[in-house]
């Protein structure tokens, strides 16, 4: 995730990388109503969503907060806009919906330690969105690929976490997109933040988050040296960052 052992790379501040505009402009807003087999549902049922082929994005409208429990106690609470100052954006992963089948609250992951933690939040503060991208990290093969409605549309080599700083593994999300304030600097041309967070440098700026970004060092590309984060040559992160938008499933492996 560093070029050069003297540049702290994983830091994602608007020191280093502002927001993209227009990011989420492509994505199709979905109804109220969550697809069912049926015209109704059971009052307070769960309904899972997602497949490998669409997947669903929360959008936070103005402020969010999160419980452990449908209507409980918020443990957390999310801006519209991040730290970045790009749209704070969650993955859904099911609904309680009402006898309309009309989602109350959404069971979504939402982009805080520890890695893939998932809440509840109330259907009203969010707007939902469908996303049909997927991207899967394979650590072993040292291979980033992306899917549209599973289809394999992208494959790149990468850079990897060092043994002593590995890339985390898990099932996550794409939280945002940023564009660096430098261009030929050590993220390339752009970075997919991940809404993963590296497992031993928790002191870093921001807590240490994981992205997908491009390189100033090429030599890098193939091989295990990055403090976390996942390097692809920046002619591929340029496809890459034109395809992904926030949602996106992201599925990193050993």
């Amino acid at each position: 995730m560093r070029a050069l052992a003297v540049i702290p790379t994983l830091v994602l501040g608007l020191t280093l990388l502002v927001g993209c505009g227009g990011a989420e402009k492509k994505q199709q807003a979905v109804g109220a109503a969550i697809p069912a087999k049926s015209r109704s549902c059971a009052e307070g049922s769960f309904r899972r969503l997602g497949s490998p082929r669409l997947a669903y994005a929360a959008v936070v409208r103005s402020r969010a907060t999160v419980s452990h429990r449908p209507g409980a106690r918020a443990f957390a609470s999310f801006r519209r806009l991040n730290v970045n100052r790009v749209p704070t954006i969650f993955s859904i992963r099911g609904a309680v919906v009402d006898a309309g089948c009309k989602p109350r609250s959404y069971l979504v992951q939402i982009p805080e330690r520890p890695n893939g933690v998932t809440a509840w939040v109330p259907a009203r503060q969010v707007t939902v969105e469908k996303v049909s991208t997927r991207i899967v990290v394979d650590l072993s093969e040292k291979k980033v690929t992306l899917y549209k409605a599973g289809k394999r549309i992208l494959s790149s080599t990468a850079a990897i976490g060092a043994p002593a700083t590995p890339t985390p593994i898990g099932r996550f999300y794409v939280n945002q997109r940023l564009i660096p304030a430098d261009k030929r600097g050590p993220f390339g041309p752009g970075a997919v933040g991940v809404s993963a967070f590296s497992d031993v440098l928790t002191g870093w700026t921001q807590g240490g988050p994981i992205a997908i970004h491009g390189t100033n060092a090429p030599w890098s590309i193939g091989k295990a040296v990055s403090n976390g984060c996942i390097r692809i040559p920046n002619a591929m992160l340029r496809k890459l960052f034109d395809q992904v938008l926030g949602g996106t499933p992201v599925l990193i492996r050993s």
